[in-house]
């Protein structure tokens, strides 16, 4: 049910209303005259937000609110009010609505505030399905994340992988995290217990595999980017998958950034592997999969440095989303940490620049973002970053920002 939104209002007239205006913007109203209504579709799994009036006879928007958050503090509750309803609008503020509407509000408004609940709303579910995979005990569930059907085909293809004993193609842009999946096919297989080794196939002569096959006996050998591995090597690799030895055989685990054929590497090597191939989508394939992502490295990175995760508001959950990020996980996993240390987000994709170009992305970023909280007020920019009036107008112009853009 996407974009579900629990109407609630007593007055029949205005809940028609509202409910075609949510339809016309191809959202789900669930009409409820009343808090006994609605109160059977307020559960912890409910996919929507809630839109309810605060004056209503018996149990009011205040009763409404207080039971959503028992049942889930993570569903979000917009109140809508009267004229003389804003302090109390103020004070279901301070005991957890999500926001609060003065009676009649506009469309737009209104559809603004609701997309903006539904999205968070869509992050903590995302969440939640994610932590419930980590926890089933599976490593592919614990290991690979996100919420999108592409995620879950690539951990249901490494569970099928993991239960045979053939060689694997590892296909992934880079930054997807190829030797990681590699690894949870290990982990998911019956040879977890035994060695894992990982080694660049670039330039590895015959004698670096047969030390490298020695070290991961019984187990499994990554071999990463294996079309740059030697010719003479190649056949040595193959000669050690054919000379099978029960026991202290090696499963080989191949990886390439691009798609090979037989023309990349031998091909009695390129078909015994292409049997277990498996491709990484990229991140701009699965966008859905940005928030999961982004929270655990977020979460990660604080634990590390033994700070609090901030929180992460739907505008910047909007931004992340609408990047391609080339660098894929790791340029994502590179923003966490940058956002945990209060950097700004725009940084994400500057990895190829250079020092002066970053740190000017970063400059315009705060001025632009000191500009936002100051509603478009320069002056009161200026004193928030501690910066004389003609320094900052002069960065203004140099990066040609107009204060005026982000006045609301």
């Amino acid at each position: 049910m996407n974009g579900a939104v629990l109407l609630v209002d007593d007055d029949r007239a205005v809940r028609e209303a509202l409910a075609q205006t949510l339809e016309l913007a191809d959202l789900h109203p669930i009409p409820a005259g009343s808090f006994v209504a609605a109160k059977h579709h307020i559960t912890s799994e409910f996919p929507g937000v809630i839109l309810s009036d605060i004056r209503m006879p018996g149990r009011d928007g205040f009763h409404l609110l207080n039971y959503a958050r028992e049942v889930d503090a993570g569903l979000p509750v917009i109140l809508l009010t009267g004229e003389g309803d804003i302090p109390m609008a103020l004070s279901a503020m301070d005991r957890g609505a999500f926001d609060f509407l003065e009676k009649p509000c506009a469309p737009a408004d209104l559809l603004a505030v609701l997309h903006r609940a539904l999205q968070q709303r869509r992050a903590v579910l995302a969440q939640r399905a994610e932590q419930a995979r980590r926890e089933a005990g599976d490593p592919a569930s614990r290991l690979i994340f996100g919420a999108s059907a592409m995620a879950e085909d690539l951990r249901a293809r490494v569970r099928q992988l993991a239960a045979t004993s053939t060689e694997v193609l590892i296909v992934g842009p880079p930054g997807s995290g190829i030797s990681k999946v590699a690894e949870v096919i290990h982990l998911s297989s019956p040879r977890a217990h035994e060695p894992f080794g990982k080694h660049a196939a670039q330039g590895m002569g015959r004698a670096g595999l047969a030390d490298a096959l020695a070290a991961a006996a019984g187990g499994t050998l990554y071999l990463d980017e294996i079309g740059q591995m030697p010719p003479d090597t190649q056949i040595a690799l193959i000669g050690a998958m054919e000379a099978v030895d029960p026991g202290r055989d090696v499963r080989i685990i191949a990886g390439a950034k691009t798609p090979l054929d037989e023309s990349a590497i031998l091909p009695d090597l390129f078909y015994r592997l292409q049997v277990g191939s498996v491709r990484i989508p990229s991140l701009a394939e699965r966008p859905e999969d940005i928030p999961v992502l982004f929270r655990h490295y977020l979460d990660q990175a604080a634990e590390q440095a033994g700070l609090a995760a901030p929180e992460i508001s739907p505008e910047h959950i909007a931004a992340l989303m609408a990047q391609d990020w080339p660098g894929n996980a790791r340029s994502l996993m590179s923003a966490a940490m940058r956002f945990l240390l209060g950097m700004p987000e725009d940084m994400a994709q500057g990895g190829d620049l250079g020092l002066a170009e970053q740190m000017a992305r970063v400059e315009r970023s705060l001025l632009i973002a000191a500009l936002e909280r100051q509603d478009g007020n320069a002056s009161e920019a200026a004193k928030a970053l501690k910066l004389p009036r003609k320094t900052f107008y002069d960065k203004l112009a140099r990066h040609r920002i107009r204060p005026e853009d982000y006045r609301r």
